[in-house]
Protein backbone atom coordinates (compact mmCIF):
# COMPACT_ATOMS: atom_id res chain seq x y z
CA UNK A 1 0.00 0.00 0.00
CA UNK A 2 1.35 3.71 -1.02
CA UNK A 3 1.98 5.29 2.45
CA UNK A 4 0.57 8.19 1.55
CA UNK A 5 -2.23 9.32 4.32
CA UNK A 6 -2.18 12.16 6.28
CA UNK A 7 -0.32 14.08 2.85
CA UNK A 8 -2.14 15.54 -0.12
CA UNK A 9 0.78 15.91 -2.40
CA UNK A 10 -0.57 16.12 -5.69
CA UNK A 11 1.12 15.49 -9.05
CA UNK A 12 1.73 18.43 -11.10
CA UNK A 13 0.49 17.76 -13.99
CA UNK A 14 1.17 20.91 -16.19
CA UNK A 15 4.07 19.53 -15.90
CA UNK A 16 4.02 15.98 -17.40
CA UNK A 17 6.58 14.36 -19.36
CA UNK A 18 4.39 12.95 -21.81
CA UNK A 19 7.24 10.84 -23.31
CA UNK A 20 8.09 8.87 -19.80
CA UNK A 21 6.56 6.25 -17.62
CA UNK A 22 6.42 7.95 -14.74
CA UNK A 23 3.25 10.08 -14.50
CA UNK A 24 0.96 9.89 -12.08
CA UNK A 25 2.58 6.91 -10.08
CA UNK A 26 -0.64 6.94 -7.54
CA UNK A 27 -3.61 6.82 -10.43
CA UNK A 28 -5.95 4.58 -10.66
CA UNK A 29 -7.59 3.00 -14.04
CA UNK A 30 -6.93 0.55 -16.65
CA UNK A 31 -6.02 0.71 -20.81
CA UNK A 32 -6.86 -0.17 -23.66
CA UNK A 33 -4.42 -0.29 -26.56
CA UNK A 34 -4.39 -0.93 -30.37
CA UNK A 35 -2.00 -1.44 -33.02
CA UNK A 36 -3.38 -1.30 -36.21
CA UNK A 37 -2.30 -1.89 -39.98
CA UNK A 38 -2.90 -0.38 -42.95
CA UNK A 39 -5.91 -0.21 -45.06
CA UNK A 40 -9.11 0.08 -42.35
CA UNK A 41 -11.81 1.75 -43.41
CA UNK A 42 -15.41 0.82 -44.50
CA UNK A 43 -18.27 -1.59 -43.23
CA UNK A 44 -15.68 -4.48 -42.25
CA UNK A 45 -12.02 -3.46 -41.42
CA UNK A 46 -9.05 -5.00 -42.88
CA UNK A 47 -7.55 -7.48 -40.02
CA UNK A 48 -5.62 -5.15 -37.30
CA UNK A 49 -2.68 -6.74 -34.65
CA UNK A 50 -4.25 -7.39 -31.80
CA UNK A 51 -6.00 -4.88 -29.30
CA UNK A 52 -3.86 -4.75 -26.81
CA UNK A 53 -5.59 -3.90 -23.07
CA UNK A 54 -4.54 -3.51 -19.63
CA UNK A 55 -8.03 -2.96 -17.12
CA UNK A 56 -9.37 -2.00 -14.26
CA UNK A 57 -11.05 -4.53 -12.06
CA UNK A 58 -15.16 -3.05 -11.15
CA UNK A 59 -18.02 -3.82 -12.90
CA UNK A 60 -17.48 -0.47 -14.94
CA UNK A 61 -15.27 -2.85 -16.99
CA UNK A 62 -17.47 -5.58 -17.89
CA UNK A 63 -18.31 -4.44 -21.70
CA UNK A 64 -14.64 -4.39 -22.19
CA UNK A 65 -13.90 -7.81 -20.02
CA UNK A 66 -16.94 -9.70 -21.94
CA UNK A 67 -15.52 -8.09 -25.19
CA UNK A 68 -12.50 -9.87 -24.67
CA UNK A 69 -13.50 -13.11 -23.72
CA UNK A 70 -15.83 -13.60 -26.50
CA UNK A 71 -13.83 -11.45 -29.21
CA UNK A 72 -16.66 -9.87 -30.36
CA UNK A 73 -15.05 -6.96 -32.32
CA UNK A 74 -13.56 -9.76 -34.53
CA UNK A 75 -16.05 -9.54 -36.90
CA UNK A 76 -14.88 -5.90 -37.77
CA UNK A 77 -11.05 -7.12 -37.91
CA UNK A 78 -10.21 -6.04 -34.21
CA UNK A 79 -8.84 -8.97 -31.77
CA UNK A 80 -8.68 -7.75 -28.11
CA UNK A 81 -5.47 -8.56 -26.27
CA UNK A 82 -5.19 -7.77 -22.53
CA UNK A 83 -2.22 -6.93 -20.63
CA UNK A 84 -1.81 -7.16 -17.08
CA UNK A 85 -0.30 -4.44 -14.90
CA UNK A 86 0.92 -4.67 -11.04
CA UNK A 87 -0.82 -1.56 -10.30
CA UNK A 88 -3.49 0.79 -12.35
CA UNK A 89 -0.82 3.63 -12.88
CA UNK A 90 0.29 2.26 -16.22
CA UNK A 91 -2.92 2.80 -17.81
CA UNK A 92 -2.92 6.65 -17.13
CA UNK A 93 0.43 6.62 -18.13
CA UNK A 94 0.79 4.85 -21.41
CA UNK A 95 -2.55 7.04 -22.30
CA UNK A 96 -0.91 10.33 -21.43
CA UNK A 97 2.06 9.49 -23.07
CA UNK A 98 0.79 7.80 -26.52
CA UNK A 99 2.21 4.40 -25.90
CA UNK A 100 -1.25 3.18 -25.87
CA UNK A 101 -4.31 5.28 -28.22
CA UNK A 102 -7.73 4.22 -26.50
CA UNK A 103 -8.15 3.38 -22.62
CA UNK A 104 -11.09 2.86 -20.46
CA UNK A 105 -11.07 4.68 -17.19
CA UNK A 106 -12.32 6.71 -14.53
CA UNK A 107 -13.55 10.04 -16.53
CA UNK A 108 -11.97 11.65 -13.29
CA UNK A 109 -8.30 10.33 -14.51
CA UNK A 110 -9.45 11.79 -18.34
CA UNK A 111 -10.06 15.39 -17.30
CA UNK A 112 -6.94 15.84 -15.14
CA UNK A 113 -5.09 13.92 -18.51
CA UNK A 114 -7.09 16.12 -20.59
CA UNK A 115 -6.22 19.24 -18.75
CA UNK A 116 -2.76 18.65 -18.38
CA UNK A 117 -2.45 18.95 -22.29
CA UNK A 118 -2.54 15.35 -23.43
CA UNK A 119 -4.25 15.10 -26.83
CA UNK A 120 -7.36 12.84 -25.89
CA UNK A 121 -11.09 12.49 -25.79
CA UNK A 122 -13.80 10.59 -24.85
CA UNK A 123 -15.74 8.91 -27.12
CA UNK A 124 -17.96 6.67 -25.79
CA UNK A 125 -19.25 5.37 -21.87
CA UNK A 126 -18.49 2.23 -20.19
CA UNK A 127 -19.86 1.76 -16.63
CA UNK A 128 -22.18 3.74 -14.90
CA UNK A 129 -22.68 3.79 -10.30
CA UNK A 130 -21.43 1.50 -8.95
CA UNK A 131 -18.86 3.45 -6.52
CA UNK A 132 -19.31 3.33 -2.87
CA UNK A 133 -17.81 4.28 0.47
CA UNK A 134 -17.91 1.29 2.92
CA UNK A 135 -16.70 2.17 6.55
CA UNK A 136 -16.11 0.00 9.62
CA UNK A 137 -18.34 -0.82 12.23
CA UNK A 138 -19.26 2.21 14.15
CA UNK A 139 -18.38 5.03 11.74
CA UNK A 140 -21.83 5.40 10.84
CA UNK A 141 -21.78 9.26 9.51
CA UNK A 142 -19.48 11.63 8.09
CA UNK A 143 -18.46 13.58 11.30
CA UNK A 144 -16.96 10.45 12.87
CA UNK A 145 -14.72 10.09 10.10
CA UNK A 146 -12.49 13.19 10.94
CA UNK A 147 -9.33 11.66 12.20
CA UNK A 148 -9.94 8.43 10.33
CA UNK A 149 -7.99 6.74 7.16
CA UNK A 150 -9.53 6.64 3.87
CA UNK A 151 -7.94 4.44 1.17
CA UNK A 152 -8.71 5.44 -1.99
CA UNK A 153 -6.64 6.09 -5.26
CA UNK A 154 -5.79 9.61 -6.68
CA UNK A 155 -7.53 11.76 -9.09
CA UNK A 156 -9.80 8.55 -9.29
CA UNK A 157 -13.97 8.79 -8.77
CA UNK A 158 -13.33 6.28 -5.92
CA UNK A 159 -11.50 10.04 -4.60
CA UNK A 160 -13.69 12.61 -5.82
CA UNK A 161 -17.03 10.72 -4.36
CA UNK A 162 -15.75 10.91 -0.93
CA UNK A 163 -14.41 14.66 -1.44
CA UNK A 164 -17.98 15.18 -2.49
CA UNK A 165 -19.57 12.93 0.30
CA UNK A 166 -17.41 14.78 2.86
CA UNK A 167 -18.63 18.24 1.52
CA UNK A 168 -22.11 17.65 1.08
CA UNK A 169 -21.88 16.71 5.22
CA UNK A 170 -19.54 19.79 6.30
CA UNK A 171 -16.45 17.76 7.11
CA UNK A 172 -13.17 19.06 4.69
CA UNK A 173 -11.28 16.91 3.05
CA UNK A 174 -8.21 17.90 5.33
CA UNK A 175 -10.17 16.77 8.46
CA UNK A 176 -9.01 12.31 7.24
CA UNK A 177 -6.36 11.22 6.28
CA UNK A 178 -5.65 10.15 2.93
CA UNK A 179 -3.71 6.82 1.86
CA UNK A 180 -3.06 5.65 -1.32
CA UNK A 181 -3.55 2.38 -2.20
CA UNK A 182 -1.89 0.49 -5.09
CA UNK A 183 -5.03 -1.73 -6.73
CA UNK A 184 -8.52 -3.06 -5.44
CA UNK A 185 -7.71 -6.07 -3.95
CA UNK A 186 -5.10 -4.53 -2.15
CA UNK A 187 -7.56 -1.88 -0.94
CA UNK A 188 -10.57 -4.60 0.04
CA UNK A 189 -7.58 -6.91 2.34
CA UNK A 190 -6.67 -3.47 3.72
CA UNK A 191 -10.05 -2.85 4.97
CA UNK A 192 -10.85 -6.24 6.04
CA UNK A 193 -8.01 -6.30 8.17
CA UNK A 194 -8.92 -3.13 9.86
CA UNK A 195 -6.08 -0.90 8.14
CA UNK A 196 -8.52 1.11 6.96
CA UNK A 197 -11.04 2.99 8.54
CA UNK A 198 -13.46 3.53 5.53
CA UNK A 199 -13.33 2.92 1.55
CA UNK A 200 -14.38 4.00 -1.27
CA UNK A 201 -14.43 1.32 -3.70
CA UNK A 202 -16.41 -0.49 -6.96
CA UNK A 203 -18.45 -3.61 -7.31
CA UNK A 204 -18.40 -6.05 -6.79
CA UNK A 205 -15.88 -5.26 -3.84
CA UNK A 206 -17.99 -3.03 -1.97
CA UNK A 207 -20.64 -5.91 -2.01
CA UNK A 208 -17.98 -8.33 -0.54
CA UNK A 209 -17.43 -5.76 1.99
CA UNK A 210 -20.51 -5.34 3.10
CA UNK A 211 -21.38 -9.13 3.17
CA UNK A 212 -18.41 -9.96 5.06
CA UNK A 213 -17.19 -7.28 7.28
CA UNK A 214 -20.04 -7.62 10.40
CA UNK A 215 -21.30 -4.32 11.24
CA UNK A 216 -19.44 -2.03 8.40
CA UNK A 217 -21.51 0.70 7.21
CA UNK A 218 -22.71 1.61 3.02
CA UNK A 219 -22.07 5.82 3.40
CA UNK A 220 -22.89 6.32 0.21
CA UNK A 221 -23.49 5.09 -3.13
CA UNK A 222 -23.03 7.79 -5.15
CA UNK A 223 -26.79 7.96 -6.26
CA UNK A 224 -27.25 10.15 -3.00
CA UNK A 225 -25.12 12.82 -4.32
CA UNK A 226 -25.11 12.54 -8.02
CA UNK A 227 -28.77 10.85 -9.01
CA UNK A 228 -29.29 7.66 -10.99
CA UNK A 229 -27.12 6.69 -14.24
CA UNK A 230 -23.57 8.41 -12.41
CA UNK A 231 -20.96 7.80 -14.94
CA UNK A 232 -18.04 5.78 -13.69
CA UNK A 233 -15.53 4.83 -16.31
CA UNK A 234 -15.64 6.24 -20.02
CA UNK A 235 -14.06 4.91 -22.92
CA UNK A 236 -11.00 7.53 -24.36
CA UNK A 237 -9.30 7.72 -27.31
CA UNK A 238 -6.32 9.83 -28.52
CA UNK A 239 -6.96 12.35 -31.58
CA UNK A 240 -4.13 10.68 -33.70
CA UNK A 241 -6.33 8.03 -33.32
CA UNK A 242 -9.58 9.56 -34.24
CA UNK A 243 -8.47 11.00 -37.20
CA UNK A 244 -6.64 8.14 -38.62
CA UNK A 245 -8.71 5.05 -37.62
CA UNK A 246 -12.38 5.89 -36.84
CA UNK A 247 -13.23 2.72 -37.71
CA UNK A 248 -11.64 0.59 -35.44
CA UNK A 249 -12.76 3.12 -32.33
CA UNK A 250 -16.41 2.22 -33.92
CA UNK A 251 -15.68 -1.58 -33.57
CA UNK A 252 -14.70 -1.24 -30.34
CA UNK A 253 -17.55 0.61 -29.59
CA UNK A 254 -19.66 -1.77 -31.46
CA UNK A 255 -18.44 -4.76 -29.49
CA UNK A 256 -19.13 -2.80 -26.15
CA UNK A 257 -22.54 -3.02 -26.90
CA UNK A 258 -22.81 -6.29 -28.22
CA UNK A 259 -21.05 -6.68 -24.75
CA UNK A 260 -23.57 -4.79 -22.48
CA UNK A 261 -27.06 -6.28 -24.49
CA UNK A 262 -25.31 -9.81 -23.54
CA UNK A 263 -25.10 -9.01 -20.04
CA UNK A 264 -28.82 -7.16 -20.08
CA UNK A 265 -30.08 -10.49 -21.46
CA UNK A 266 -28.53 -13.03 -19.52
CA UNK A 267 -26.79 -11.97 -16.61
CA UNK A 268 -26.14 -15.44 -15.06
CA UNK A 269 -24.37 -16.63 -18.50
CA UNK A 270 -22.14 -13.39 -18.52
CA UNK A 271 -21.35 -14.20 -15.12
CA UNK A 272 -20.14 -17.40 -15.42
CA UNK A 273 -17.60 -16.38 -17.98
CA UNK A 274 -15.98 -13.20 -15.76
CA UNK A 275 -16.21 -14.51 -12.25
CA UNK A 276 -13.43 -16.10 -11.28
CA UNK A 277 -11.42 -15.24 -14.41
CA UNK A 278 -11.89 -11.67 -14.41
CA UNK A 279 -13.55 -10.31 -11.06
CA UNK A 280 -12.09 -12.39 -7.73
CA UNK A 281 -15.27 -12.69 -5.76
CA UNK A 282 -17.98 -15.20 -5.13
CA UNK A 283 -20.72 -15.65 -7.60
CA UNK A 284 -23.06 -14.63 -5.27
CA UNK A 285 -21.78 -10.82 -4.46
CA UNK A 286 -21.09 -10.58 -8.28
CA UNK A 287 -24.99 -11.63 -8.38
CA UNK A 288 -25.67 -8.54 -5.94
CA UNK A 289 -22.36 -6.05 -7.23
CA UNK A 290 -23.81 -6.40 -11.20
CA UNK A 291 -27.03 -4.87 -10.47
CA UNK A 292 -25.68 -2.00 -8.88
CA UNK A 293 -22.99 -1.08 -11.26
CA UNK A 294 -24.61 -2.22 -14.86
CA UNK A 295 -22.45 -1.27 -18.12
CA UNK A 296 -24.10 2.04 -20.19
CA UNK A 297 -21.88 2.40 -23.42
CA UNK A 298 -24.51 5.18 -24.33
CA UNK A 299 -23.34 7.73 -22.30
CA UNK A 300 -24.09 11.53 -23.88
CA UNK A 301 -26.73 12.31 -21.38
CA UNK A 302 -24.17 12.73 -18.69
CA UNK A 303 -22.38 15.06 -20.46
CA UNK A 304 -23.29 17.65 -18.29
CA UNK A 305 -22.42 15.31 -15.26
CA UNK A 306 -18.68 14.22 -16.27
CA UNK A 307 -18.03 18.51 -16.89
CA UNK A 308 -20.23 19.09 -13.71
CA UNK A 309 -17.62 17.37 -11.51
CA UNK A 310 -14.70 19.14 -12.81
CA UNK A 311 -15.56 21.63 -10.42
CA UNK A 312 -14.64 19.46 -7.53
CA UNK A 313 -11.67 17.99 -9.32
CA UNK A 314 -10.17 21.89 -9.26
CA UNK A 315 -10.81 22.60 -6.07
CA UNK A 316 -8.75 19.32 -5.06
CA UNK A 317 -5.93 21.10 -6.79
CA UNK A 318 -5.76 18.82 -9.88
CA UNK A 319 -6.54 21.07 -12.40
CA UNK A 320 -6.39 25.14 -12.83
CA UNK A 321 -8.77 25.48 -15.77
CA UNK A 322 -12.13 23.33 -16.57
CA UNK A 323 -12.25 21.32 -19.99
CA UNK A 324 -15.52 22.22 -21.89
CA UNK A 325 -17.48 20.39 -24.06
CA UNK A 326 -14.90 19.84 -26.72
CA UNK A 327 -13.43 17.28 -24.26
CA UNK A 328 -15.99 14.57 -25.67
CA UNK A 329 -16.38 13.44 -28.98
CA UNK A 330 -19.88 11.54 -29.50
CA UNK A 331 -19.53 11.22 -32.97
CA UNK A 332 -18.17 7.86 -33.76
CA UNK A 333 -20.56 6.64 -31.14
CA UNK A 334 -23.57 8.17 -33.04
CA UNK A 335 -22.36 6.61 -36.21
CA UNK A 336 -22.24 3.13 -34.62
CA UNK A 337 -25.70 3.76 -33.30
CA UNK A 338 -26.69 5.10 -36.96
CA UNK A 339 -25.73 1.85 -38.33
CA UNK A 340 -26.70 -0.58 -35.47
CA UNK A 341 -30.32 0.58 -34.68
CA UNK A 342 -31.23 -2.86 -33.70
CA UNK A 343 -28.49 -3.22 -31.39
CA UNK A 344 -29.00 0.08 -29.76
CA UNK A 345 -32.73 0.15 -29.17
CA UNK A 346 -32.41 -3.19 -27.32
CA UNK A 347 -30.40 -1.80 -25.00
CA UNK A 348 -31.86 -1.33 -21.36
CA UNK A 349 -29.20 1.26 -20.24
CA UNK A 350 -28.64 4.48 -22.78
CA UNK A 351 -29.22 8.01 -23.07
Amino acid sequence: MCDRHGNRSFPDLTGLDLGRRGFLKKAGAGALTVGITSGIGGAAMAATSSVKSTHGTGFCNLPLFLSHARQTAQEDGLTIEFVNTPTFAEHVTFLGTGQVDVGVLPYTSFVALYAAGAPVKIVSGSGIEGCVIVSQPGLDSAEKLKGKTLGTFQLDTLEVLPYDYLKANGVAMSDVDVRYVGNTPEAVEAFKAGALDWICTIEPYATSLLQEVEGSHMLSDGTDLYGAHYTDCVLCARDSLIAESPEAIKALIKAMMKSQLAFEQDTQQVLDEVVGVYYKTSMENAVIGSTKQPPMVDQRSNTDFILGRTDSLKEMGYIKEKPDASAIDWSMLEEVIAENPDLHAALKYKS
